[in-house]
């Protein structure tokens, strides 16, 4: 009886062992470079001085003022001379980005405010793409918002 329960117990063992083993997916692998950031907790904060001023609304209403004073978020320190060699472009960018804007309510929202984060941040990424700096920004912060009608 000893001889017909030893092949059972070992393929029970042997499918207990596979089972106890961490299953891999695909989506749950990440790279070396991708841990190192996630560990490395360094942040650097980019003020994009002075802050911004702008014309905001249609033009067929009564004149809206914005001003946002605006701060980029970065994971790495090579991203700071990044975003210095091509800040011109990057305020072009928020200025567009800023005067493209009609909704004058929307912007007194925060569902507003934080879609306005999240274009602003897509474009500066788009232009450090672009770019070929290899780098990109974590987040907009806006430090200052204040909308004039």
């Amino acid at each position: 009886m000893t001889h017909q329960l030893k092949p059972v117990l070992t393929m029970f063992f042997l499918l207990l062992s596979l089972v106890s083993l961490p299953a891999v997916s695909q989506d749950e692998e990440t790279t070396e470079e991708e841990v190192v950031q996630e560990d490395s907790g360094f942040t650097d904060y980019i003020s994009m001085d002075p802050a911004f001023v702008t014309h905001v609304g249609a033009a067929d209403n009564k004149p809206t003022y914005l001003k946002a004073a605006v701060s980029l978020r970065a994971r790495s320190a090579s991203t700071r001379p990044a975003l210095e060699a091509h800040m011109p472009r990057l305020r072009h960018e928020l200025v567009m980005l800023f005067g493209e804007q009609t909704d004058t309510d929307r912007l007194t929202s925060m569902e507003g405010q934080q879609a306005l984060r999240e274009e602003a941040e897509q474009r500066i990424n788009a232009v450090l793409e672009e770019q070929q700096t290899g780098e990109s920004i974590a987040g907009v912060l806006f430090t200052e918002f204040v909308v004039q009608k």
